[in-house]
């Protein structure tokens, strides 16, 4: 199975399901992350991260840790372009909390739920360790996509919409180019 394919079913099968007390599925839910960041007019990688961010969610891993456990996940095909905001995009959370008036105060009560079981806000010196990471300022942007792609009344694109952008970003290196 290619890595476009393995994703796929991902969103088929588990993205179909409610989305941790959300309005929208979960796949519902990453497909309109990356359908912002599409019209926000990211490059393609930030594209693939924020379509891709929760992915972690689909394959059952916890809410502290499903950054991490998706972004090594999706590593066999893709490079830290991808995979580095995915992994950061909780810590971002955290960030933007720690940093931003009145970013608390715009999380949807799941969210705000999850930050406590994620480390709350970051302290002033995780802040600046999280600020000066390669990827940090892509991952405040997943973030900010994370955020909006709540909304009941947007249907966004299906994952076929992201297929060929994923494929093009396969790395070269994965097993079998992973297409």
């Amino acid at each position: 199975m290619t890595g476009v394919q393995a994703i796929a079913g991902l969103f088929a099968g588990p993205g179909a399901r409610d989305y941790l007390g959300e309005p929208v599925t979960i796949g519902e839910h990453m497909r309109q992350a990356g359908a912002l960041a599409e019209a926000a007019g990211a490059a393609a990688p930030l594209v693939a991260a924020a379509l891709l961010h929760d992915v972690g969610h689909l394959r059952k891993a916890t809410d502290s840790r499903h950054g991490a456990a998706g972004a090594r996940w999706l590593s066999q095909w893709f490079g830290a372009a991808v995979t580095e905001p995915v992994r950061l995009h909780v810590a971002a959370k955290r960030y933007l909390c720690a940093t931003e008036p009145g970013y608390f105060g715009r999380l949807s009560p799941e969210s705000v739920r999850t930050l406590a079981l994620q480390g709350g806000p970051m302290t002033p010196a995780q802040a600046a360790a999280f600020e000066a990471l390669p990827y940090a300022r892509e991952a405040v942007a997943v973030r900010r996509w994370d955020d909006q792609a709540k909304d009941p009344a947007v249907i966004p694109p299906p994952y076929a919409h992201f297929v060929s952008l994923l494929q093009e970003l396969i790395t070269p290196w994965a097993c079998g180019t992973g297409r």
